[in-house]
């Protein structure tokens, strides 16, 4: 639906109307409006690619003159094998889920035929801000959908040729069934988005995705609440008594299996009993991947003494901003965390990692549960893991479906943002001519009763 003709507030206002009545909708009319969009992406997926190569034409070129990341470019192609079938895939999985609607979480007996109950419900109207990756726009339009949600969508210009074509087979696609159209609403022009943070008393949540810099616009220029992460700065710690084929296996996925991604590794702790004994099996095979790896003097001084002239022409000297920098590439920054401190070893990883980190995803490779369980609650970020890799940090894995993004914030969603991170909460109560007055104490007071009951 192309929205360049109507105003800011005209949009806000069309999908606030919409998230009402998409609140009000069944499971099923939502789920049919899902398959209608799924089948709509799988019949002009051909249309989709060819727009997506254009961008990927014009991207290219903007790499070349220094415009654009080498890591833009990867997360802006669909045609990469399988991305197009996860994202179609993601739909399909998102219809599936339960309902996150109208589910009770707490219900309270007040008093003989007064009761509360908590219950789910949609946010309302999202604004939902991201770059490059086209992808986002099927995801968000079935997580919306299917959470009762109106969403207005707007994509980055690297991916305007992508986001036009998409935009305009889901418009279709929703347009036949029992969702408003202005339910999901596509704006192509960056003058709208300032427009549009203004628009506080109809829009409920922004959601950026996309660089630091626009996370930190969206929050400095809007009063609406704004649920988002910056950098993915992901952190692994290898401990002494560490497995070193679950240190290989964990550290080299982290880092290898899509380094453009947010929850990829970019920091690498060792302790410093492992530097001759786990370490050079982890940096071999970095190295093999071609990673760079980016020392500090002990984690240096004992890799030189193990690679070859070859694997060692790998190796750079670490400087302190290499700890707090997304390389989103084949770069790791690799820190010793030496014993002679007043805080333990552990606790010394956790310190560091709390100080540089950005609340994303960290990993602890130890063989004791006690070290883990330390770490785990240690350090701040919304997913922490041990002896697994960094990138289970994704909603379809966690079993989400798809996500919207992953949030470090510490209300209402942290980490993948699926369809329970969509919905929000309100009360009901049921009574039958019940007063707050009737409820005193003394000669003729009612008591309440306040008794939990059975969750249905």
């Amino acid at each position: 639906m192309s929205l360049t003709e109507l105003s800011a507030f005209d949009i806000a206002k069309a999908a606030s109307s919409a998230s009402r009545h998409l609140a009000t909708l069944s499971e099923e009319n939502r789920n049919d409006a899902l398959t209608a969009l799924h089948n709509a992406l799988l019949t002009n997926k051909a249309a989709i690619l060819e727009a997506n190569a254009r961008d990927l034409q014009a991207a290219t070129r903007s790499v070349e003159n220094g415009i654009l990341s080498q890591s833009a470019l990867k997360r802006l192609d669909l045609s990469r094998p399988g991305k197009y079938d996860d994202m179609l895939q993601g739909i399909l999985s998102v219809k599936n889920l339960r309902d996150p609607i109208g589910n009770v979480s707490k219900r309270t007996l007040l008093d003989e035929g007064l009761t509360l109950e908590k219950v789910a419900c949609p946010i309302g109207v999202l604004l939902i801000i991201f770059e490059a990756r086209p992808e986002v726009i099927a995801n968000i339009a079935a997580l919306s959908i299917k959470s009762g949600n109106a969403a207005i969508l707007k994509g980055g210009k690297e991916s305007t040729e992508s986001f036009v074509t998409i935009a305009n087979v889901i418009s279709e696609a929703i347009s036949n069934t029992r969702v408003p159209q202005s339910s999901v609403q596509l704006v192509r022009t960056r003058a709208a988005v300032s427009d549009l943070l203004a628009q506080d008393s109809l829009i409920d949540l922004v959601i950026p995705r996309g660089s630091n810099e626009l996370v930190r616009f969206v929050k400095e220029n809007t009063k609406i609440p704004v649920l988002g992460h910056a950098d993915g700065l992901c952190s692994a710690y290898i401990h002494s008594d560490a497995d070193p084929k679950i240190a290989v296996k964990v550290v080299v996925d982290s880092k290898t299996d899509y380094p453009a991604a947010c929850n990829s590794l970019e920091t690498l702790l060792i302790h410093q009993d492992t530097l001759k004994s786990v370490l050079p099996s982890v940096a071999e095979a970095l190295i093999a991947k071609g990673v760079t790896l980016r020392c500090d003097a002990p984690s240096k001084a004992a890799l030189l003494e193990y690679l070859s002239p070859s694997q060692s022409n790998m190796l750079q000297d670490a400087s302190e901003a290499d700890y707090v920098t997304e390389f989103l590439d084949l770069t790791l920054a690799v820190k010793t965390i030496p014993p002679d401190s007043p805080l333990s070893d552990v606790e010394m990883a956790i310190a560091h990692i709390n100080s540089h980190s950005s609340k994303h995803t960290d990993v602890i490779v130890t063989d004791s549960e006690n070290i883990a369980n330390i770490f785990m609650k240690g350090v701040d970020s919304a997913g922490v893991f041990w002896n697994a890799s960094t990138r289970f940090a994704d909603g379809m894995r966690y079993g989400f479906g798809t996500e919207v993004g992953i949030s470090t914030n510490k209300i209402h969603s942290r980490g993948p943002v699926g369809l329970d991170g969509l919905t929000i909460y309100k009360y009901l109560v049921r009574g039958s001519g019940h007063g707050a007055g009737d409820y005193f104490d003394g000669e003729g007071g009612k008591s309440y009763k306040h008794q939990d009951l059975q969750i249905l």
